[in-house]
């Protein structure tokens, strides 16, 4: 069962806390895996929720397959985010703060694929994002450009 559709059968709209999993996928170039989201049009790193039983890492994995078709590798823990920052209300009125976990990976496979969840994905430099950056994911942008000489 979908564990957010489970979860507001219970609270409503109320408040919860969702936990989250992307990843940053650089390719050799060190160049961003980046996807234009169809709910919202803005582009973005790709991940999700986690559903029961999930570890932080399957839900990366799981998301990151399901939204561009790549597999991941070897990945490294890059941040998480959480806090007063993280608090959102969406247009169907559901109330969240979310806690994301988002890894570092440069080793996948596998071939780039559109599905329902992404318009259009891409590899960009980091040098030269896309306009039109997923807002909530603003401070994650800010943390990864300003490590660029770490990466």
């Amino acid at each position: 069962m979908d564990y957010i559709n489970y979860i507001r059968k219970m609270v409503g709209n109320n408040y919860v806390i969702l936990v989250a999993a992307g990843a940053i996928v650089l390719d050799d170039n060190n160049h961003l895996l980046l996807h234009k989201r169809s709910d919202n049009g803005y582009w973005g790193l790709p991940g999700g929720f986690m559903e029961l039983g999930e570890s932080a890492e399957e839900t990366a994995r799981r998301e990151i397959y399901e939204e561009t078709g790549i597999i991941l590798g070897d990945m490294e823990l890059f941040n998480v985010y959480s806090g007063n920052g993280r608090q959102q209300i969406l247009d169907n009125g559901h109330k969240f703060y979310d806690v994301i976990i988002l890894f570092k990976c440069k080793d996948f496979k596998g071939d780039i694929t559109l599905n329902h969840e992404s318009l259009e994905i891409e590899f960009f430099s980091l040098d030269s994002l896309p306009d039109r950056l997923f807002p909530s994911q603003k401070d994650i942008f800010e943390d990864l450009l300003s490590q660029i000489h770490k990466i």
